[in-house]
């Protein structure tokens, strides 16, 4: 059951490094703000039970905010980064 040389180079798939870097670079930076942003949500709760003062309470709820924000752009940029991982490494075009 011998495979010839044609066959390997027919089954052979390529990886566009240049792809390759960039969703590396990426999937970084996606890891940076899946840290963020927990971070960010817990500091906007522990502000909103420590203080009750008009103008730190609006920061508290901005932190809120801005962590949930934080979030969900994490979530789509993490769609994003996976579809170019798959097309970097599947060399889908």
């Amino acid at each position: 059951m011998g495979v010839s040389e044609m066959q390997l180079k027919t089954f052979k798939m390529s990886t566009n490094l240049n792809l390759l870097s960039k969703g590396l670079i990426r999937l970084g930076i996606v890891i940076l703000l899946f840290i963020i942003a927990p971070i960010t949500i817990t500091m906007g709760f522990k502000a909103i039970d420590k203080f009750t003062d008009s103008p730190d309470f609006y920061f508290a709820y901005l932190f809120l905010v801005l962590g949930f924000l934080i979030l969900f752009y994490a979530i789509y940029f993490a769609f994003k980064t996976f579809n170019l991982l798959s097309k970097a490494i599947f060399n889908n075009k």
